[in-house]
């Protein structure tokens, strides 16, 4: 949720984000109008509330001649106060269905436009060439028998899949390099639930446009979590935290759960776009001022772990349009694909500002003690997509996996998957 202040102070900060992200920026103008009545609808039940609380001393002053006609009044007087307080709820709840439109403001300096308008950042590393016919990570994961699309299609449906032997091996030593690095960065490692209540998953900005990406369980009123991200951000709802002046961080391990609603006909082969895989992600709270330079350490920690990993990569300054509605500012790493012969992202990080704290009412005390919204944060560490680079990337031309020397150590030392005899 947006600052009100901000609004009614520079509307036009707000309506110019709007347009940025190809949003409704008459709905700026709505909200002030909104707000305005529910200040004046507010100040009305304070001044006749007021007004009935006297009205109760004149009452119990008063005569037994003189009471009946008071008590009377006062009768009168309470029922225009409930009246003038739905008044004020009703506006309340309108004012807050608009507010929830509006998105997060965008940071100056973020390109307009949609999903083709990113600005490009840096390319790093070079991309492999290869003398031999190249495999997409389906094939390989298949000739190396450490993918199973098919039994994962038998038992669940498409988009599901096995990780087998050294594939889900190197999934959990992907994931432990990403947590041991974490750690070393003074991260707090947590696995987080994955159901949560609606209110917190409204609280993150997920229950927006792409709502019908998530899978929810009506019988227990809980959302399946697209991301640790969501559990995070409800870390600390309804909290003060005592100090920022370090940024709180954690590191959330936990399996996800995906529609990927809208997407149907694209990359349907292989693990690319699952129903289901597992992620790490970083979290960070820290003061409002100190988020954007926190959000250059998230994304430097993201290219360690894709050096790490010996993979090509771009990074990209995501356009406005392609943000999501808590995103003020957001990065897109993406590896090198050999057999897409293009970049696909594996990994993001965003600066959300005070937009999901607000919405989630987590606060932190200043030095003189006051509580101020915080600023939230967070970025992909690793993922199970990660593995379509690893495999494309360093497939040999024997049919074999070389793998990256930081991962051999969580792999028992071993240096390269072979398929088997």
């Amino acid at each position: 949720m947006i600052d009100l202040a901000l609004l009614r102070e520079n509307p036009d900060v707000v309506r110019a984000s709007q347009v940025a992200r190809g949003k409704d920026g008459s709905l700026v103008d709505l909200a002030i109008k909104l707000e305005a009545t529910k200040r004046q609808a507010m100040q009305e039940f304070e001044a006749l509330r007021a007004k009935q609380n006297a009205h109760g001393k004149l009452v119990a002053a008063a005569s037994k001649e003189d009471k009946p006609a008071l008590i009377a009044k006062g009768q009168e007087m309470a029922q225009e106060v409930k009246d003038l307080d739905a008044k004020a709820s009703a506006a309340e709840n309108e004012l807050m269905l608009v507010l929830d439109k509006i998105e997060n403001i965008i940071i100056d300096g973020v390109p307009a436009g949609g999903e083709d308008d990113f600005v490009l950042v840096r390319e790093v590393g070079q991309k492999p060439s290869f003398s031999f016919e190249v495999k997409d990570h389906a094939e390989l994961g298949k000739s190396l028998d450490v993918i199973d699309i098919e039994r994962g299609v038998k038992i669940s449906g498409s988009r599901f899949y096995f990780l087998k032997g050294m594939g889900a091996r190197l999934e959990l030593a992907l994931m432990q390099l990403g947590l041991d690095q974490a750690s070393e960065a003074g991260f707090e490692a947590l696995i987080t639930p994955t159901l949560v209540k609606p209110s917190v998953m409204q609280g993150t900005g997920f229950l927006g446009e792409h709502s019908a990406e998530i899978y929810y369980l009506p019988a227990d009123d809980l959302y399946l979590t697209g991301t640790s991200e969501v559990a995070l951000a409800g870390f600390h709802s309804d909290e003060i935290i005592d100090s920022l002046d370090e940024p709180k961080r954690y590191a959330g391990w936990s399996t996800c759960y995906r529609r990927e609603a809208g997407s149907y006909g694209k990359d349907v082969t292989g693990i690319l776009r699952v129903h289901q895989f597992n992620k790490l992600e970083m979290f960070s709270y820290c003061k409002p001022e100190e988020a954007e330079a926190e959000h250059e350490r998230l994304l430097a920690w993201q290219e360690q772990m894709l050096q790490k990993c010996e993979l090509p990569y771009r990074v990209i300054d995501v356009a406005a349009g392609d943000l999501g509605s808590s995103a003020a500012k957001k990065y897109d790493v993406e590896a090198w694909v050999p057999s897409q012969e293009r970049y696909r992202e594996l990994t993001s990080t965003s600066n959300c500002t005070t937009y999901q704290a607000r919405r989630l009412n987590t606060r932190y005390r200043d030095e003189g003690g006051k509580p101020k919204i915080a600023a939230t944060l967070n970025g992909t560490l690793a993922t199970t997509r990660w593995l379509v680079a690893i495999l494309e990337n360093h497939q040999q031309e024997d049919g074999s996996v070389l793998i990256p020397a930081a991962l051999r150590p969580y792999l028992g030392g071993a240096e390269k998957i072979s398929a088997k005899a």
